[in-house]
């Protein structure tokens, strides 16, 4: 994204999130976008681009004709809501919901309330741990983050309109005709404004993973299910570590040359300070929910001790890992991470009520951060890309204070309306089988399978080295069961390569398009989903 495309205000209004009118409308759009969220996921198992969404119902709600709301025209309060809003969605989806419904499908109600309180806690601590990573050599603002391109393109086009407009446009148009017809138009957003070559992995990674047990070259290849081998579980295993030894390697570094900048010295601090704050803070939170779901009665105190311990290291591996492939490629793999520490947490031995704890625990870290990196990458682009660093770090704090109310409001409207879904039957799919794999159990085979395919992981990470970060992506391919985004992807980089060489455009030529066909694709899918739901619920109400 290049800055000739910003026009920058250094005079521009500074906007507090908690201006009256602000933070009530953040509060009751959040209430909506929480509700919107839980529908989606218990009944789906999906939630719809939260960051898009969020955007558009900001500028809808900017054009309402009312003195008081004309304040909204203003970007930076739109960018506010949509944080808001965003994370009220992805929260109560993503977190909340999935972490619940594990103890529910455990046949373990009392533990629900627990299990709430700690992914709540734990989902704050997600978003603030990215808002203190965002701007670090690992997770910087120029990072791909392509929901948050795609945010900031909607954003400005509504705003300003012009050719930003109609190639937004002609991107909603195209993202919306091709997910239609069944292909996944965000994956090919993503590749026209992600990295080359960790995209290009990503791409085979899901046709590895779609095509593993399908193909047609059995007189060659065997039919073989790399899920049942946990294959991408031990790829994801390997290259996370080595992703993490990678950061720290690149933090000691630094240090010790002499040509880094105060500000690359001051970012490399931060990043070790906000990591040193989170650990603490999820093991103090492992701690918390070892006491209220009482697993110290269930558990040895050097088991108990080791389980609070590894909750939290699986807390931070969960969120890098997550953090990492959302930024590169968009997608990010939380139900898999956290069935890693699941299958880990059963080959150390912990009983079944500690290991649907640290389940929901886990896969309560991860979205949040995402979803935070998408939004504060939209809000750095409004805000002119870091030309005024003390707007920027303003604006920031802002953000932040909306993605708190949000994540907030998330955890009332799911402590308030969890049980009518539940008694309904109505559980997330994820929390099922999180729940069927601890009554299943492990064996001796699953850990020789994870040790087995943690090397290749490891190696193919150590190749692409941090900045391509191909280990993880190719992971992330081989999780997603979608052979077509895997096809999507490769064609659209091709795409990219021509225009590139040939015709000589940048990313900052394309990226409005792309930014369309991601959204695009994000307004089909949430419409796909809805609308079919509405018509029931005014079905059952004409009846009644």
């Amino acid at each position: 994204m290049s800055k000739k495309n910003v026009n920058i205000d250094f005079t521009r209004e500074k906007v507090s999130a908690f201006e009256p009118l602000l933070l009530l409308s953040c509060f009751g759009l959040s209430i909506i976008g929480a509700i919107i969220g839980m529908q989606l996921i218990v009944r789906l198992g999906i939630s719809a681009n939260t960051s898009i969404l969020g955007a558009l119902i900001a500028i809808c709600f900017s054009r309402i004709q009312i003195a008081s709301f004309l304040r909204f025209k203003n970007l930076d309060r739109q960018n506010l809501i949509q944080t808001s809003v965003s994370s009220a969605t992805f929260g109560a989806a993503n977190s909340l919901m999935i972490a619940i419904g594990v103890p529910w499908a455990m046949g373990l109600p009392d533990l629900i309330w627990p299990m709430l309180i700690g992914a709540t806690l734990a989902m704050m601590v997600d978003g603030s741990m990215l808002y203190g990573l965002f701007g670090t050599r690992t997770f910087p603002e120029k990072g791909t983050w392509p929901a948050g391109v795609a945010t900031a393109e909607a954003l400005w086009a509504g705003d300003k309109g012009g050719k930003k407009a109609w190639l937004l446009g002609a991107g909603i148009l195209t993202g919306i005709g091709g997910a239609f017809v069944g292909i996944p138009m965000s994956a090919a957003g993503v590749a026209l404004i992600g990295n080359l070559f960790a995209l290009f992995m990503f791409a085979i990674g899901l046709l590895v993973r779609g095509y593993s047990n399908t193909h047609q070259f059995t007189d060659y290849i065997p039919h073989f299910d790399i899920y049942t081998m946990y294959l991408p579980h031990g790829f994801m295993i390997g290259a996370g570590l080595v992703a993490l030894i990678q950061v720290i390697i690149q933090i000691v570094k630094s240090r010790q040359t002499a040509n880094s900048t105060a500000t690359d010295k001051e970012n490399d601090r931060r990043f070790m300070r906000t990591l040193k704050r989170g650990f603490l803070s999820y093991l103090v939170i492992a701690l918390l929910l070892a006491f209220l779901a009482q697993l110290t009665s269930q558990m040895s105190l050097p088991m108990l001790l080791g389980f609070i311990v590894f909750a939290a290291v699986a807390a931070i591996v969960q969120e890098m890992i997550v953090g990492i492939a959302a930024m590169y490629s968009g997608w990010f793999p939380a139900f898999a991470a956290a069935l890693i520490s699941l299958i880990v947490g059963m080959l150390l031995g912990f009983p079944p009520t500690a290991l649907g704890i640290l389940v929901g625990y886990c896969v309560a870290t991860g979205p949040a951060f995402a979803d935070m990196g998408f939004d504060l990458r939209t809000g750095y682009l409004i805000r002119g890309e870091g030309a005024d660093p003390e707007l920027e770090k303003y604006g920031r704090r802002q953000q932040y204070f909306a993605a708190m109310l949000g994540f907030l409001t998330a955890a009332l409207v799911v402590a308030l309306t969890h049980q009518i879904y539940f008694d309904q039957g109505l559980v997330v799919p994820a929390s099922k089988i999180y729940a069927a794999t601890i009554i299943a159990g492990t064996s001796a085979e699953v850990a020789r399978n994870l040790m087995m395919w943690a090397i290749p992981g490891a190696l193919l990470q150590l190749l692409g080295g941090p900045s391509r970060q191909l280990g993880i992506l190719f992971a992330t391919g081989l999780i997603i069961n979608y052979p077509i985004a895997g096809w999507t992807v490769l064609v659209a980089l091709a795409c990219r390569v021509v225009l590139e060489r040939v015709f000589k455009k940048t990313t900052a030529d394309t990226s409005s398009f792309a930014g369309g066909l991601i959204a695009g694709d994000a307004l089909f899918t949430a419409g796909k989903m809805l609308i079919p739901a509405l018509k029931a619920k005014l079905a059952i109400f004409f009846i009644k």
